[in-house]
């Protein structure tokens, strides 16, 4: 493998990293740590770049971004990611201080379960584990000498540097409640750019036309993604597309899969992938109200859970309940793709 890759792959990432959110991470940090004085211009510095991996500078003791080289199947590979690496060193003497935060970070996962659903978790304990889907991080990993991470990988030969700054991009949310002990808004550093804004149209996803029936099945991201499309059709249709928005920043770090628009009011919709109406109720309803009605977000008149699950009869005295007992603006819908 070429020698100094980490290094050439480092310095691309911060040239370009100025061009998004990430590339203001040193800001970050000097404002959530009350520094006096910017800790580096760039996310990674030679102090933390070495042969086969880099962390962001001031990393040791936070949830780290990381980048490393991997072999998988005979393929050199380059990770992009975030990690905890609970090796002790001299900046790092003992892993208490990650404990906190690794317990913010379970708690991200629990309340945000789709958010990373197309990358990967890996862990080193004595050996790599095989590739697992995100998740919360078990007690018995709380231990020194493992490393933790939460990614994507590309192949050394052919770098997508815009797709893994999206990644890692994603994973400022994380990194953000992790380090701010759940308070994201603690840092003011995107100013209002990231308030709630209405901007129409349908992001764009991945295609999914190659994938087969059983695997759109068993993919939660590749499901949502189509559901979400063919929702924003069936919506535009309905409302014009003028009035149609989809993965809307809620204000509060986290995006509203997709936003009708009507007049002066919003209706907010939840995609969920659960098999059962039930399951897609209860997955989305926190995330409805904290978009709604956490401090300073915009208010929607209606809260919408979708789902491809058929709504039962107990489902619906469930969200009847919620409507007529405690006033709340919650429905449900089915669509069928």
């Amino acid at each position: 493998m070429e020698q100094g890759i980490i290094e050439k792959i480092t310095q691309e990432i911060n040239s370009r990293s100025k061009r998004y959110d990430l590339g203001k991470l040193q800001h970050i940090r000097k404002e959530i740590l009350g520094l006096k004085r910017l800790p580096d211009q760039d996310i990674f510095t030679s102090k933390t770049t070495f042969v086969d991996w880099a962390f962001h500078h001031g990393g040791r003791k936070e949830l780290q971004f990381n980048i490393g080289l991997e072999s998988t199947n005979t393929i050199d590979q380059v990770r992009f990611g975030v990690a905890f690496s609970l090796e002790r060193s001299q900046s790092l003497p003992t892993i208490d201080i990650l404990v906190p935060k690794i317990a913010l970070f379970n708690d991200y996962m629990q309340s945000n379960p789709d958010a990373y659903s197309d990358m990967r978790m890996w862990h080193y304990q004595g050996g790599r584990s095989t590739d697992y889907a995100p998740s919360t991080i078990p007690a018995e990993l709380i231990t020194e000498g493992v490393f933790i991470f939460l990614g994507i990988r590309q192949p050394v030969d052919n770098i997508d540097y815009e797709a893994a700054l999206d990644a890692m991009g994603r994973l400022l949310p994380l990194y953000l409640y992790t380090e701010t002990q759940g308070n994201i808004q603690k840092s003011n550093i995107f100013g209002n750019d990231h308030s709630f804004q209405f901007v129409p149209g349908c992001s764009s996803k991945p295609s999914t036309a190659n994938a087969s029936y059983a695997q759109k099945q068993l993919d939660i991201k590749l499901r949502h993604n189509d559901i979400q499309e063919a929702l924003y059709h069936r919506l535009s249709k309905e409302h014009g597309s003028e009035n149609v928005g989809t993965e809307l920043s809620s204000g509060n770090g986290t995006s509203v899969d997709l936003v009708v628009k009507h007049k002066t009011e919003y209706w907010f919709y939840e995609i969920k992938t659960a098999h059962t109406a039930k399951a897609c109720i209860r997955q989305a309803i926190g995330q409805l109200l904290e978009y709604s009605y956490w401090p300073c977000n915009q208010e929607a008149t209606r809260l919408i859970i979708v789902g491809e699950a058929d709504m039962d009869e107990d489902a619906k005295r469930y969200i009847d309940k919620l409507n007529s007992k405690f006033n709340l603006p919650v429905y449900y819908e089915s669509i069928k793709i």
